[in-house]
């Protein structure tokens, strides 16, 4: 009996803004202060946050003039449970949420990242130039000039079963943003397996789910859907090489390059499905343009508006590629100084 009146004694005492646990540090419900001592904490030691699941955790001033969050200089992991980290609507200094600097690595799981506001900068929700890992994570609702949910300039940026969705760009990369880190001479990586790009926009120019500049990207099982901009609705690419594997681009719009706009780059596509895109002018599913090749196998373009594929000739089989392919299931121009892209 003793030693139960013990256990319920420890039972009703408070607890503090954030406790130390075997595997890194749990955070109680909103409480930012104790959120950023412990990403500072893992920073120095890389050890593991843990937050309170289901549950909103709410910026209402930067950390730093950027930054929500303190910088990730280290090795951080937070995992949360339907936990959403965002920058509230009502908070008077424009900030992204996370920034991870050359050196860090930062993963996040199951989390929702949002409402992060950079109208004249890059990467509303998160800037990556070290290492960010996501996994069934989402990205949601950010506004920036460029890159307004994930900027990715010159770092590794892997996606699992994660979602980049409503996010608004001013500019271009209204989704993600993959870019070369020119100080470095650095280009981006980009994988995505699962998940989706689903209704961003990049208002005036180009890229609405996804700009691939002059870097390496890589989306397998990935659904691309209803994103728009000027050129390259869905994907757009300079300069840069991409590869779509069971991945279906589908009612995005823009002006030029609907579903995929490709320039001065090489384009893969196997077993991926263009469908119902449409553009004002051209290249409802692909605008292929400037020595640019694109390959397809087991893939389709077809049913786009006013035209699957633009120029006339420049991609080979678009009319009639060889091979069949089923379409997956549904899953939920020159960089300006350190590496903000515009063009």
């Amino acid at each position: 009996m003793a030693a139960v009146g013990v256990g319920l004694s420890l039972a009703v005492l408070p607890v503090g803004p954030a406790s130390a646990a075997a595997g890194g540090t749990h955070v109680r419900c909103n409480d930012v202060p104790a959120l950023k001592k412990a990403i500072t904490q893992a920073n120095a030691d890389g050890g593991r946050v843990t937050l309170a699941s289901h549950c909103t955790y709410t910026l209402t001033a930067p950390d730093n003039p950027d930054d929500g969050l303190p910088e990730i200089t280290g090795k951080v992991t937070i995992t949360g449970r339907d936990t959403t980290i965002r920058r509230a609507p009502n908070a008077t200094q424009d900030f992204r949420v996370f920034h991870v600097l050359s050196g860090g690595t930062l993963t996040l799981n199951s989390l929702t990242v949002s409402g992060g506001s950079l109208p004249d900068f890059a990467g509303g929700g998160l800037w990556n130039s070290g290492t960010t890992n996501l996994n069934r994570t989402v990205i949601r609702g950010n506004r920036a000039e460029t890159s307004a949910g994930i900027h990715n300039v010159g770092g590794r940026l892997h996606l699992d079963r994660s979602t980049v969705e409503r996010n608004t760009a001013t500019q271009n990369g209204g989704g993600i943003l993959n870019g070369r880190n020119q100080l470095l001479d650095q280009p981006g990586t980009l994988i995505m397996k699962g998940g989706a790009l689903l209704n961003n926009r990049a208002l005036n120019d180009a890229g609405g789910g996804l700009e691939n500049l002059r870097s390496t990207a890589s989306l397998d099982s990935v659904e691309v859907k209803g994103n728009t901009a000027l050129r390259g609705g869905g994907i757009n690419q300079f300069a840069g090489t991409l590869h779509l594997n069971s991945t279906t681009l589908r009612e995005n719009i823009a002006v030029t390059g609907a579903g995929l706009r490709n320039s001065f780059s090489t384009a893969t596509l196997d077993r991926s499905l263009i469908t119902r895109n449409t553009a004002i002018t051209a290249g409802g599913g692909i605008f292929n343009e400037n020595s640019s090749s694109v390959a397809l196998t087991a893939s389709k373009v077809v049913r786009n508006r006013p035209d699957d594929c633009s120029p006339a000739g420049s991609v080979p089989g678009c009319t009639a590629p060889t091979g069949t392919v089923t379409p997956p299931a549904t899953q939920v121009p020159p960089p300006a100084e350190n590496g903000h892209v515009r063009k």
